[in-house]
């Protein structure tokens, strides 16, 4: 019988225990192993409260390229120097490189460092370029890993590129949401995100170091647990332990700082619930910035089995950046591994060396470097099973819980259009069912719903103006401060007043504070008749701004002036005899606020505003409630889906409802941004989309038309808007809209001038119609109208009769509340006891139910063959390739009007290349004898401040003259030349032309 003797095996095995018993006593008592390992010497160079600037290796010369790295909020600046030979800094060095770190410390650990907010950080690294700049002479290249990688674009952006030679970041989020950790669903985390913004972290909540290290932890934490238990089963291994250690030990122990409050909530309210890296509109030290504005070269760094920096979320940089030149270069690593350990030692360091050499020609083009492709959102870019697999992540369970969350995405693919309409319903809802419940004695106004978006979130921002930022709590004080400077002007409420100013946070501020005190606001157009619009809303004080202080004062003897700074040489004049107050010189700490004041009054059936509309030729006051107000706010914004992660801009004047109504009221009832421009220009308008991350841009008539017909324009295709809505666009426009801009939809509305009847092409794929009334206003009905006769036709049982499919008919809107009536109404019209107002606007329904306007009773055209429509001759006209503007009148008595219209073709088009064939083509689809019975070319066609083409000039005019610009209608329908001869032989009207010319 063998006996074991305690020989070799036994030795082994004490020795093994003694040594994992020794090793594990020095981890116990110092936290790892001693490897031995020297950090890369370094310098510090400056000394900030944000920040120390390390240089590395000091005692060097610098001459060759530098490049500065950014470390993330939650990682320690070591993280460059992790390992002695295959660290950051140690390569880049050896490779002619001069490293500099931002080193921004431990927020806990540094005065006033927990009230760090994003923005510190990125003006920090901004100091610090060019504190190196300055001293070396030379751009510099500027790199970051994961949140440093964000700052590294942000500051960028931030500077327009200025002083960086190029960006290089790795595994660093854009498009945060299109892919994000553990395939967590956007529509989920986003609201998540806000919220904890809000009500977390804004409210001195912080994380401390070592919850920064769990949560990244708890990422992966199979890997995590099999990483621990591999280090224990090589405890005794010392020699096998050791390659490893410093990275292990910075992982878990010494890698992790706290994250300031102010920062995280700035992070997840800018960067993830409103995705603003690749939209644009984030602000910075009070600056809007957008990644559209870096010009440099991007290399960005994309880990296969990084599950924090997606792959699809780091591409998001190629549609950021359009006018940058963006190149990646792929590796099979993790979110850790991409800049520590062999993979980073072997590929990331080596190939970012070879990229800043290449850039400042000491070298050629990097092998591993590739010009970055665009993947669309939702197109993948996930971490894949495969990859986590391949890459030492695919454990049993670990592979069982990414293919489950595989499923579950394909599963949320597939339902993606329940979610899109529960989402809807979550916000559209709340909003109708308080408009639902509006009674004549509810309080509600303009400035009540800006006080409760202020107390929901003063520091949101509101207004976005000439690369300002003003907050809603901000709004609010100006707001308040105007109040108290119309009190001292003894302004009171229920008095009206005219508000005569350019599109502006002031000329907004003035209007809320009108609403807030409880006078009425009377809009005034500049380029109509000012006296006369004051006269017919019983007006005599206006509130204007400098710039329209001539015409106020000729308008009125008593105007107020806001706006346009108060400083000493703010010089305020008008014409004699006028009481002119200078509203900026009012302090309003020293008015004494009277016992009658209280804030918001305003009841739903009382008056706010008076706006203008045309009927006859003469200029009519349309009385607004703030019922009517309401429901045009909240019906607009429940149908653009308004949220706070838009941001609008607001293009009509106020004066016109699409400013006031659909873009102002709408705007504040979603809580959204509100953008402004200082006018309708191609190249600020691509500007101010990416800087200030438009999303939703409103529109009156044929505004946009300067815009997608300039043959410079030029914009991002890959911009963030989503939505054009407004009212009056021509149908030739809309395809130029839709063809510029493939991804957003537009969204016209009608409202009736009385605003009892409001429509919306909701759906946004019918061309030229106004859809159908918006959820909760007033429904409506399109009543059999005999036109010749002016009347509604009566069925047999004595009720009228509803207008059958492609009749024209007469629009009539169910008056729901007697408070908030303006207009005539009817009583007994289809059933017994209804209420139906009248609009006096002519409509055609077609057999989805959906409306098409046809124009108001008194602008048909009435000629000796019938009456003749002019808005669908308008579209169909503007269809024409080669037209910008269209406008249709009539010249002559009714009932014998020649039909005429006037074209204007758009920059660089000749008038030879409109032929006869294509004028008959574009009006196919009318009778020969409702299609106008001139039409000729014209240079300009005037336009209002709302961009409404203008007949009233060329009415005056008369019947054009003969000439090669101009056709007439045969018999037949078609079009041929208008010369001289033939006009004196062509009776339009029952009498020979040149009689009825006299």
């Amino acid at each position: 019988m063998a006996v074991w003797d305690g020989g070799p095996d036994l030795a082994g095995v004490v020795g093994r225990v003694l040594a994992t018993a020794q090793n594990g006593l020095e981890v116990l008592r110092f936290g790892g192993l001693e490897t031995g390992t020297e950090p890369a010497p370094f310098a510090v160079v400056e000394t900030h409260k944000m920040f120390r600037l390390r240089r590395y290796f000091p005692n060097e010369p610098s001459t060759g390229p530098n490049i500065v790295l950014v470390p993330p909020m939650m990682v320690s600046a070591n993280v460059y120097d992790v390992t002695e030979h295959n660290g950051a800094v140690s390569i880049l060095h050896r490779n002619g490189i001069t490293p500099w770190v931002v080193d921004f410390g431990s927020p806990d650990s540094e005065e006033g460092g927990m009230e760090r907010n994003l923005a510190d950080h990125v003006v920090a690294i901004s100091r610090a370029i060019d504190l190196i700049v300055e001293a070396t002479g030379r751009d510099i290249h500027l790199a970051g890993y994961s949140q440093g990688g964000m700052f590294a674009y942000q500051t960028a952006a931030y500077r327009r590129s200025k002083g960086i030679a190029s960006l290089i970041t790795f595994g660093s989020p854009v498009d945060v949401l299109a892919a994000l950790p553990l395939g967590l669903p956007a529509g989920l985390v986003a609201p998540a995100a806000e919220f904890l913004a809000d009500k977390a972290f804004s409210r001195n909540l912080w994380v401390r170091d070592w919850m920064a290290r769990t949560g990244f932890q708890l990422l992966d934490p199979v890997k995590t647990v099999r990483s621990r238990i591999d280090f224990l089963r090589r405890l005794h291994d010392r020699e096998a332990l050791l390659p490893r250690e410093d990275q292990r030990r910075f992982l878990e122990a010494d890698g992790w700082v706290a994250w300031s409050g102010p920062a995280i909530a700035e992070l997840l309210r800018q960067f993830v619930a409103h995705n603003r890296m690749v939209s644009g509109g984030f602000v910075i030290n009070g600056d809007l910035v957008s990644l559209a504005e870096i010009t440099c070269p991007v290399l960005a760094f994309v880990g296969d089995a990084d599950d924090i920096g997606q792959p699809a979320a780091v591409r998001g940089i190629v549609r950021a950046a359009p006018d940058a030149e963006v190149y990646e270069s792929t590796l099979p690593a993790g979110h850790f591994g991409l800049v520590v350990g062999s993979a980073a030692g072997q590929h990331t360091w080596p190939t970012t060396s070879d990229w800043v050499n290449w850039l400042s020609d000491n070298g050629p083009r990097p092998e591993l470097v590739s010009e970055m492709s665009l993947v669309e959102p939702g197109h993948g870019g996930g971490v894949s099973l495969s990859s986590r697999i391949t890459h030492g992540v695919g454990s049993v369970a670990d592979a069982g819980t990414a293919a489950s969350r595989e499923l579950l995405g394909l599963a949320n693919s597939l339902q993606r259009t329940s979610r899109a309409v529960a989402s809807e319903s979550v916000r559209t809802v709340p909003r109708l069912f308080r408009l639902g419940q509006i009674q004549s004695g509810t309080r509600i106004s303009l400035s009540k719903l800006m006080a409760e978006n202020t107390k929901r979130g003063g520091d949101s921002e509101l207004f976005l103006f000439e690369n300002r930022v003003l907050t809603h709590a901000q709004v609010n004080a100006r707001i308040d401060n105007v109040v108290a400077g119309l009190v001292d002007c003894c302004i009171r409420p229920g008095q009206h007043i005219g508000v005569l100013m350019d599109t502006r946070p002031s000329a907004l501020v003035v209007i809320a504070a009108l609403s807030r005190l409880g006078a009425v606001a009377v809009l005034l157009a500049a380029d109509a008749d000012v006296r006369e619009m004051m006269r017919l809303a019983d007006s005599t004080v206006i509130v204007t701004d400098p710039t329209n202080l001539d015409l106020a004062t000729a308008a009125s003897d008593r105007v107020l002036v806001l706006g346009g700074g108060s400083g000493d040489s703010r010089a305020i004049d008008g014409a004699d005899g006028t009481s002119i107050v200078d509203m900026e010189r009012i302090d309003p700490d020293e008015v004494v606020m009277p016992t009658w004041y209280r804030p918001d009054p305003g009841l739903a059936g009382d008056l706010a505003f008076i706006l203008f509309s045309r009927a006859y030729g003469k200029l009519v006051p349309w009385p607004v409630t703030n019922h009517r107000f309401a429901m045009s706010a909240f019906g607009a914004a429940s149908a653009a889906a308004l949220t706070d992660r838009d941001t609008v801009y607001c293009l009509p004047p106020l004066h016109h409802a699409s400013g006031l109504l659909t873009t102002l009221g709408a705007t504040v009832v979603g809580r959204s941004r509100i953008a402004l421009s200082n006018g309708i220009d191609p190249a600020n308008f691509a500007v101010e989309v990416q800087r200030y991350g438009i999303t939703v841009v409103s529109y009156t008539w044929s505004m946009l038309s300067g815009i997608v017909r300039d043959p410079d324009f030029h914009i991002n295709q890959h911009n963030p808007i989503r939505l054009f809505m407004g009212s009056g666009m021509s149908a030739g426009l809309w395809e130029d809209v839709c063809a510029s801009f493939p991804r957003a939809r537009i969204l016209e509305f009608f409202a009736t001038a009385d605003g009892s009847a409001i429509l919306a092409n909701v759906s946004g794929d019918k061309l030229s119609s106004v859809g159908r009334p918006l959820p909760e206003t007033n429904p409506v009905e399109v009543a059999a109208y005999d036109i010749v006769g002016d009347r509604l036709l009566i069925d047999d049982s004595g009720f009228v009769r509803r207008a059958e499919t492609g009749e024209p008919g007469l629009l009539l809107a169910k008056a729901k509340h007697k408070f908030d009536t303006n207009g005539t109404v009817l009583r007994d019209v289809f059933t017994t006891r209804d209420r139906w107002e009248v609009s006096g606007h002519l409509f055609v329904r077609d057999a989805d139910g959906d409306l098409y306007f046809l124009g108001a009773t008194d602008r048909v055209l009435r000629t000796a063959d019938g009456p003749v429509f002019i808005p669908p001759l308008t579209h169909a006209l503007s269809r024409l390739t080669s037209v910008d503007q269209v406008v249709v009148y009539g010249v002559g008595e009714p009932g014998h009007q020649v039909v005429v219209a006037a074209m204007t073709l758009r920059p660089g088009v000749k008038p030879d290349s409109l032929t006869v064939t294509q004028l008959r083509i574009a009006l196919g689809e009318y009778r020969a004898d409702a299609r106008p019975h001139l039409i000729h070319v014209v240079d300009e066609i005037p336009k209002s401040a709302s961009f409404r083409p203008l007949s009233t000039g060329l009415v005056e005019e008369g019947l054009p003259k003969p000439g090669p610009r101009v056709w007439y209608r045969d018999d037949d329908g078609r079009y041929r030349r208008y010369t001289r001869t033939v006009a004196e032989k062509l009776d339009w009207t029952g009498s020979r032309t040149s009689d009825a010319l006299g």
